[in-house]
């Protein structure tokens, strides 16, 4: 099917602000209007997305819809300024689009809401104010809980992708439109942005509970608001899995689940592998729900997951073994819980302790961690877990017998902790690993837990040091077959840096057999159980990036071993390259330090360092952001730079240098 490109299609707001959207439209829907599927993100269409887009957008149009990549106001050729996540403004301006969309002569009055981490976010938001036009979403690796589930923090822990992802968008908001849609205005818009750029780490570190600010944009909070069709998208290698499924067992509309085995990537370029026909898989949603037509998709089972086989760790895997399995409800009534009991040896048994004072005393070297990865892996590698057994030294450990038979988990383990601690603030880690005969430990899933926020994540209070407290800690959601042969691992942890931030202080943790559980949600095969098959990704979209320098993705552990300074350095360097069709090279490295020196508390710190750069002919624009997070028993500590040049020329600097109370984190 031909089509047509708009590259700057302008949406007026209400108060005057102009978005800016790049529409592909089927050539004939002047005559014959078709649905829209709208993608609705901060991420630099024109640039950053255009690769990624194509592969998407255009498969739309060419299959009979208008594909829609919207940038948010102050994003891209958007005006305006972008002053946060999912604002409120963010919201009544993508209801605005919606309605704009469905007023087009060559749309005809429905609209969908596709959108993977942001725009997946947004989709379930922007669902929930009931625009009458939005008819159905696909929500990607996405949440419906902005304070349990997102890139802030876990289990009340600080997450350390806090400061990255703040990091990722303070350099975004640095960068400006591109003047060839622009004109002249370009510099004045460009100059508005650099002057209301704030790091957000600051704003987010204030808000160390759940509250207003997180429940704003959860719509957990009122899961009935959502009125229309959610497919919901995940894989195991992301940070958002769990969303999946919380999804199937609250929404009150048809929805369905996909869970693969892959990271922060949509499911058509989805590593690791298997990536599947994510494009096919969802025209069949569309086509149902936009177009009337009985595709056959709301015949599926309401979950479809890949089940993950065993695999020697790696920190990058180009295909997962495994199967695809469906479960025609959720919770599944394939699914029992089984539970499994800490003993004095060391061992998980089905017998649980009945000896009350048995116990294990933990306290983990504050460098354990440094194997552990990212909670959200972007890119699929080197970002994944290591060999578990470079962590487990540290770590409380107990294990199974070998296995008889296969164990098959697809749910979400939760260990009830009975412990005593030492200090007023603490925390623990959880990993489940599968231990093959050789040894090898592959990290299957694991969770966190601020024990500060035992009584609820609204209102954190310190502990009573020698208390003994018992509380649950929800290890992620998992798809996974142990072996026979293999071992099931529980490895437990007072410290798990740099994937969260450290306690104040070293903290000696009790754990008593009596009262400890690990409950694990054991799948059994029906005797007649779903068909599950996808096609293969439809990659026939024009190459139009050219790499001029190479990048490079590294992870480094350095330890020096004189001094007991440990620093994991991640380089995300994406190099030099080229876009043909908007004439345009783009320059994106980042650097990464996280930083600590034997068990002082104190000296944890993070940095990270992003360099961007925007060139065509003599127009080049460089910018460089700084963020430094340090911290005390009492505070944080924020230092941040922002630095813009304009054809070697600096045209904008600033400086900040904030103090947060830490609260119980």
């Amino acid at each position: 099917m031909s089509i047509r490109i708009f590259e700057d299609a302008r949406i007026p707001m209400p108060d005057g602000v102009v978005l800016s959207a790049r529409i592909w439209l089927p050539a004939e829907a002047s005559t014959q209007p078709v649905p829209a599927i709208l993608e609705y993100i901060p991420y630099r269409k024109r640039d950053h997305t255009r690769s990624r887009d194509e592969t998407l957008h255009r498969w739309y149009a060419e299959h009979g819809y208008a594909g829609v990549r919207v940038d948010l106001r102050g994003s891209g050729e958007s005006t305006g300024i972008l002053t946060d996540e999912y604002c409120q403004q963010e919201l009544d301006d993508g209801y605005a689009v919606v309605e704009w969309l469905a007023a087009q002569d060559w749309c005809n009055g429905n609209v969908g809401m596709i959108g993977i981490s942001w725009g997946g976010f947004n989709g379930l938001q922007i669902a929930a104010m009931q625009p009458p036009a939005l008819k159905a979403v696909v929500t990607v690796c996405s949440t419906d809980d902005r304070y349990a589930d997102d890139v802030h923090y876990m289990g009340g822990c600080l997450l350390g992708d806090n400061l990255s992802w703040a990091s990722v968008m303070f350099a975004y908001n640095s960068l400006p439109p591109d003047p060839a849609l622009r004109g002249e205005e370009w510099r004045e818009l460009w100059q508005a942005r650099l002057e209301a750029n704030e790091p957000w780490l600051i704003r987010w570190l204030a808000h160390p509970a759940r509250d207003e600010y997180w429940q704003h944009g959860s719509i957990c909070e009122d899961y009935s608001a959502v009125q229309c069709p959610v497919m919901a998208v995940s894989g195991w290698a992301d940070g958002y899995t769990d969303a999946v499924f919380r999804l199937l067992e609250n929404l009150e509309v048809p929805r369905q689940g996909l869970v693969g085995p892959w990271s922060h990537k949509y499911p058509h370029l989805g590593v690791p592998g298997p990536a599947i026909g994510f494009q096919q898989e969802t025209l069949r949603w569309w086509d149902h729900w936009l177009k009337d037509r009985d595709t056959g998709v709301m015949q599926e089972p309401m979950l479809r997951a890949w089940i993950q086989e065993a695999a020697e760790p790696a920190t990058r895997y180009r295909h997962r073994p495994g199967r695809w399995v469906g479960e025609k409800v959720w919770p599944s009534p394939l699914i029992h819980q089984h539970r499994l009991y800490p003993n004095e040896a060391g061992q998980l048994e089905a017998v649980p302790s009945r000896d009350e004072h048995a116990c294990h005393v933990l306290q983990s070297p504050l460098s354990l961690g440094l194997f552990a990865g990212k909670w959200c892996s972007y890119s699929s590698g080197p970002d994944l877990p290591y060999d578990q057994r470079e962590e487990d030294g540290g770590a409380l450990v107990f294990e199974t017998a070998r296995l008889d038979e296969p164990l098959e988990l697809l749910g979400a383990p939760v260990l009830r902790l009975r412990c005593r601690v030492d200090q007023p603030t603490a925390q623990v880690a959880a990993r489940i690993s599968d231990v093959a005969p050789d040894g090898k430990a592959t990290r299957v899933t694991y969770g966190v837990f601020n024990l500060n926020h035992r009584n609820g994540h609204e209102s954190p209070t310190a502990l009573e040091p020698d208390e003994v407290i018992t509380v649950d800690v929800k290890l992620n959601d998992l798809g996974h077959r142990f072996s026979p042969g293999h071992r099931l691992r529980l490895s437990l942890s007072t410290s798990y840096w740099p994937l969260i931030w450290p306690s104040p202080k070293p903290v000696c943790m009790q754990v008593f057999d009596a009262g400890t559980a690990l409950t694990l949600p054991v799948r059994r095969a029906g005797d007649a159980e779903p068909v599950v098959e996808f096609a293969g990704p439809s990659h026939d979209q024009p190459a139009i990036i050219e790499q001029r320098e190479p990048g490079t993705h590294r992870w480094l552990v350095h330890r020096d071993l004189e001094t007991s300074a440990s620093i994991l350095e991640v380089i995300k360097d994406e190099g030099r390259y080229y876009i043909h069709d908007v004439d345009l090279e783009v320059m994106d490295s980042t650097q990464e330090f996280y930083r600590s020196i034997g068990e002082d508390f104190g000296s944890i710190e993070g940095e990270v360092i992003a360099w961007r750069s925007l060139q065509r002919d003599d127009w080049q624009i460089e910018t460089r952001t700084r963020t430094l997070l340090q911290a005390d028993q009492s505070y944080f500590y924020v230092y941040a730079e922002l630095d813009a040049w304009e054809a070697g020329h600096r045209v904008f600097s600033r400086n900040w240098h904030e103090q947060i109370p830490r609260g119980c984190c």
